[in-house]
């Protein structure tokens, strides 16, 4: 997509904003960003990053997925996608935009998480669907500790549900609602959750793209944002072992590309359509869950009897359950997939999950029965993967997945995590501990 650089450029300085942050994803889902200024932006065109930016680690090391290394080093180019564009409310003067990545012959990266996303979606345009996602994310907000680094904001419990000083002594979420308010990016509610200093901002709805980049967006901000006032968000599955950890949920539906149409329900029931993705995501589970739980912390959430998913199983209602069936029908019907946490990269998460549930479409894969009761105990359904190591086989050995998404992002996923695993193992004296581990919080808690 062509972009009219000088309009663009005349639209930015109308509104009054002198430097536009440019903002990608990489394969960890970190941010990595460049400042333009708007009175350099037609000459800036498409600005070039280095493609070890795919491959570089959360403690700066550079490895070699896709050859990247081996062959130098090569560029990756940006375009801007303006229908992206936000201000930033909390920075007068600054706005986002996000970009897409292109490889130096200008086709687009297959490294590129928003590029992986786009082809998922293709697949469901070809059969005449549309994908809608709703993001539902949680994070802590944490204040500096001079000893352990970071320590939770307020630690009183019981606190689940509620708004006010007594959850918000600072007014930090007031304000973080109103900075995302007026981006403009769908935030529309929050409040506190289950754990001291636990905090959940809904997101409407919308177009799985649109709802990755608002997602993207919203992460991107809360960190920034809270990080102004002195304070640290972090979207880490399990950031302390006393307390719970924080979930991304996808509430998930497919519609008539012509129409809009809701096709998961038939009357007051599940339609055929919503039964064989529900298959196809249970049977894709145990691979889907390296990407929705893609650090060796995350699977310190998971468990029996944690309210986050322990075996892949769904339940009409039940939170105990990997996916769970919401009890609104018509046009509100849609599946809620609660295995990933807060540090998974949205495009691939939500392109995991797309994809599975095509798989499910496409080879019409039979709904199994749904789990009654505390889902926990419901032994015929297997147990997920309770290592990062046993997700990643479970990953690289599942044929559909490494289809839809692209064998390059894959194996560079599985290249850097398998790092991860390698480096947390030589540095823990218990690699086994469900405790959270001071690797993790080194490795995971600033960037996450």
């Amino acid at each position: 997509m062509s972009i009219d650089l000088a309009a663009f450029r005349a639209d930015l300085d109308a509104k009054g904003i002198d430097v536009l942050r440019l903002i990608f994803p990489d394969i960890l889902g970190l941010t990595r960003s460049k400042d333009l200024l708007v009175s350099q932006l037609e000459r800036a065109k498409s600005p070039a990053f280095c493609q070890g930016v795919w491959v570089t680690t959360t403690r700066g090391g550079v490895l070699d997925g896709n050859d990247i290394m081996s062959t130098g080093l090569p560029d990756l180019i940006t375009r801007i996608d303006p229908d992206t564009l936000t201000l930033m409310p909390w920075e007068p003067g600054v706005a986002m935009v996000i970009a897409d990545a292109f490889n130096p012959d200008e086709t687009p990266s297959e490294l590129a998480p928003r590029s992986v996303l786009r082809g998922v979606i293709a697949q469901y345009e070809a059969l005449g669907l549309s994908p809608v996602v709703g993001p539902e994310l949680e994070f802590y907000i944490a204040e500096h500790d001079e000893e352990t680094g970071w320590r939770r904001a307020i630690s009183r419990t019981g606190r689940v549900y509620t708004t006010g000083a007594w959850v918000d002594p600072d007014g930090t979420l007031l304000h973080l609602l109103r900075m995302l308010d007026q981006m403009e990016i769908g935030v529309f509610a929050g409040n506190h959750e289950f754990s001291p200093s636990q905090y959940e901002i809904n997101l409407w709805h919308g177009e799985a793209l649109n709802a990755a980049d608002r997602t993207f967006l919203f992460k991107t901000a809360v960190r920034d944002i809270v990080a102004r006032e002195g304070k640290h968000a972090t979207f880490l599955g399990k950031p302390w072992s006393d307390e719970g950890g924080s979930g991304f949920h996808l509430h998930f539906s497919v519609v008539d590309a012509k129409t809009g149409a809701n096709l998961m329900a038939d009357g007051t029931e599940l339609s055929q359509t919503a039964g064989h993705m529900i298959a196809g995501i249970l049977e894709n589970a145990a691979a889907l869950a390296a990407l929705a739980n893609p650090t060796i912390n995350a699977y310190k959430r998971l468990g029996p009897d944690t309210l986050a998913p322990y075996r892949a199983n769904w339940g009409h209602d039940n939170r105990s359950a990997l996916l769970r069936v919401p009890p609104e029908r018509g046009a509100g019907t849609r599946l809620e997939i609660r295995l990933g946490d807060g540090a998974a990269n949205p495009y691939l998460l939500i392109a995991a999950v797309l994809a599975a549930g095509l798989d499910g479409i496409t080879r019409k894969l039979d709904l199994p029965a749904e789990a009654e009761g505390w889902a926990y105990e419901n032994e015929a359904a297997a147990v997920l993967p309770m290592t990062l190591t046993a997700a990643l086989d479970a990953l690289d050995s599942d044929t559909v997945m490494r289809a839809a998404l692209g064998a390059p992002v894959v194996d560079v996923f599985t290249v850097m995590k398998r790092d991860e695993i390698e480096r947390y193992e030589a540095e823990v004296d218990d690699p086994s501990t469900r405790d959270v581990t001071a690797w993790e919080v080194e490795e995971y808690l600033a960037d996450y």
